[in-house]
C-alpha cells in the first residue's frame, strides 16, 4: 500500500508554511510587501524548490522588482529555513510570480460585467 503523502509532498507543505512565515516576519524590504506564497514545487531529490508568490500590487514593474529582491535574498531565506526545518538538505530557492490569482480576479470581473450587460439587455427588451 502506498503512503498517503510522499516525502516530497510533506517537505513541499512544510516549505510553503515556513517561507510564508519568513516573508511575513523577517523580510523588511519595503519593495516586498503584501506577498503570499501560493505554491512550492520541490524536485524529487529535494535540492531545488520553485516558490510561487503572488503580490497585492498589480503593477508589472513592482512585481518584477519584488521578485528580484526575493531571488537576491534567497540565500538568507534559505539559511533561515535551515534553522527552522529538520532536514539534511535545504533546497535552493527560486521565486516566480504566480499570476493565477490576479487572472482569476480579472475573469471574475469579466463574468460579472457580462451578467450585468445581459441583465440590462433583457430588462430593455422587456420594456417594449
Amino acid at each position: 500500500m502506498a503512503q498517503e503523502f510522499s516525502r516530497t509532498e510533506r517537505v513541499r507543505h512544510q516549505l510553503q508554511r515556513e517561507i510564508a512565515m519568513i516573508l511575513q516576519r523577517e523580510i523588511k524590504d519595503p519593495r516586498v510587501s503584501m506577498v503570499t506564497v501560493s505554491d512550492v514545487e520541490v524536485s524529487r531529490d529535494l535540492a531545488y524548490a520553485k516558490v510561487f508568490v503572488t503580490f497585492f500590487q498589480d503593477d508589472p514593474e513592482q512585481v518584477k522588482q519584488a521578485l528580484k529582491v526575493l531571488n537576491e535574498a534567497s540565500g538568507f531565506i534559505r539559511s533561515l529555513l535551515g534553522k527552522r526545518i529538520k532536514a539534511r538538505i535545504v533546497p535552493q530557492l527560486k521565486f516566480q510570480h504566480d499570476a493565477s490569482l490576479n487572472e482569476g480576479i480579472r475573469m471574475g470581473k469579466l463574468v460579472a460585467e457580462a451578467r450585468e450587460r445581459d441583465k440590462k439587455s433583457s430588462e430593455n427588451s422587456g420594456d417594449d
